[in-house]
């Protein structure tokens, strides 16, 4: 009850001062005179920030605030500031919940789940390590959006089972250990490949745009540059949740005979079970070979390529074909019925569609005011730091940046600012654009960051404040990561020389 009447006061306080804050800011500062909205729009970002985080109002009313608050002091209009709330993005998170739901009806998710736990085992150490690694190999093919919505009814199913033979109490707070490794390893997975996450894509088109005689960075040339950053991440993150969420007891009674036990039980699988399954691994392959892989000079196009307009296909595409099929098909068992209805689809958690809406909103009034181009400028002062020194600067603030922010939209305003500031300092671009382009996918703070976090959170079983507390720290081992693998192997795989400026550098500076 005290815990209880504490964060009832932190929140009371939390919505005084965070308005009070914004209010100080705007009618004291003035950061850009020429431009007042880049003072409006970082108001507006800290008062979401701190409700985020202090949970004052429900997060989705939190993400609200933009559609008031940007028309009001004149960042962006109505009608652009609503359209953010809708997109590939959004029709994604439904389409893989909806397949989600599915699984749960049908109860796919538990066979899946006592097969996971067969395989693995069941001290809580390697079954953390086993959906981490299934994330993280996952991720750097495909989505990590998609990935993260595969593994959570498998990872919510088996919290479930353990509850039901351990108890929720000797469970103790591993459920949410093992819901934060998904999406961490989601994120950390994806930055090993330049498929993986859209900012790694933005890097290799922006960075060809600005210096069109730079040598071109391969698919190879990043795999093994960044597969030894995720790989050290994905230790440190596994190790640090071990540590903080790990069950206070050793577990007990818990064996494989018992599960193979509970899986016989199940019976043999229904029609709708291995109907839903089907469709789940071809919505799995569907996005993984979307987009087809560039390996050197091996081109292996993705089936997206058989339409006239590839482009216009995404996995939020995919997702929803796949959700269609699954109300269309009938049931067998159920006569009258589809695989999936409507009743089911309701569960569907629309809080987070919104809070997903209230971060591209938010990215959007960071691009449009001007505030991400003012981050940039603030670097200049940098000149004469030393290479390490400057790395690790721009990797924290990147990191830091993008957990209230699209880290797509922070990768796209980001790089062109560094790339002039390189040049300007006569330090190699690469030494700068690269770690911030990393930087972006390590935003392990806020449900906002990226939508793996938002997932997780949307499962209803951790808060804000243990995001936080868990992603502050895997934040800072980010950035010394980061920092050191970039300076000592990166100078090595990209031939960069930290002593002098490139030639290729020269097109740009000669340009400008």
């Amino acid at each position: 009850m005290q815990k209880k009447n504490g964060n009832s006061t932190v929140k009371i306080a939390a919505l005084i001062i965070a308005p009070l804050i914004s209010i100080l800011l705007i009618v004291f500062t003035d950061l850009a005179p020429e431009n007042p909205k880049i003072t409006y729009t970082l108001a507006i970002a800290i008062l979401m920030a701190i409700w985020w985080i202090t949970e004052a109002v429900p997060l989705a009313v939190t993400a609200l605030l933009p559609v008031v608050l940007f028309p009001v002091f004149g960042v962006l209009d109505g009608q652009t500031v609503s359209s953010m709330y809708f997109n590939h993005l959004i029709f994604l998170f439904l389409g893989g919940f909806v397949m989600a739901l599915a699984m749960e009806r049908w109860n796919l998710h538990k066979r899946i789940a006592i097969k996971v736990l067969m395989f693995f085992g069941i001290s809580p150490g390697r079954i953390l390590m086993g959906f981490m690694a299934a994330t993280a190999f996952l991720s750097m093919w495909m989505s990590n959006t998609a990935t993260t919505m595969m593994m959570i009814p498998i990872a919510l199913s088996i919290i479930y089972k353990l509850e039901e033979i351990l108890g929720k109490e000797h469970l103790g707070t591993y459920s949410i250990g093992l819901l934060l490794g998904i999406a961490y390893s989601a994120s950390i997975g994806g930055i090993a490949t330049l498929v993986g996450t859209p900012p790694n894509l933005s890097f290799a088109r922006i960075a060809n745009i600005i210096f069109p005689s730079m040598p071109e960075i391969s698919f190879a040339d990043w795999l093994i540059f960044a597969i030894w950053i995720s790989a050290l991440m994905f230790i440190a993150a596994w190790v640090l949740l071990f540590l903080m969420y790990r069950p206070k007891k050793a577990w007990e009674g818990v064996n494989r005979k018992e599960f193979k036990k509970e899986y016989q039980l199940l019976g043999p699988a229904k029609p709708e079970e291995k109907i839903v399954f089907v469709l789940f691994v071809t919505m799995a392959f569907l996005w993984i070979f979307r987009s087809g892989f560039h390996i050197g000079f091996v081109n292996i196009p993705g089936w997206s390529e058989l339409f006239a307009n590839p482009g216009y296909i995404n996995d939020g595409t995919v997702a929803i074909f796949i959700s269609i099929i699954l109300f269309i098909i009938p049931s067998k068992s159920r006569k009258g019925e589809r695989l999936m209805n409507w009743r089911t689809a309701n569960k569907l958690p629309w809080h987070i569609v919104i809070l997903f809406g209230g971060g591209f909103a938010l990215a959007k009034g960071f691009v449009d005011s001007g505030l991400s181009i003012w981050f940039g400028e603030q670097l200049s002062g940098l000149a004469g730091t030393h290479p390490m020194v400057l790395t690790s600067t721009i990797v924290a603030m990147m990191s830091f940046l993008t957990e209230l922010t699209s880290n797509v939209a922070s990768t796209e305003m980001i790089l062109p600012i560094l790339a002039g500031l390189a040049v300007s300092i006569q330090i190699n671009p690469l030494l700068l654009m690269i770690p911030a382009t990393l930087a972006a996918s390590l935003a392990f703070m806020l449900p906002v960051a990226t939508p793996p976090n938002a997932i997780i959170f949307g499962t209803g079983r951790l808060h804000v404040k243990d995001m936080v507390k868990t992603g502050f720290l895997l934040n800072l081992v980010g950035v010394v990561i980061t920092t050191i693998v970039t300076y000592f192997w990166g100078t090595l795989v990209f031939k960069i020389d930290v002593s002098s400026f490139p030639e290729w550098a020269t097109s740009m500076a000669g340009g400008g």
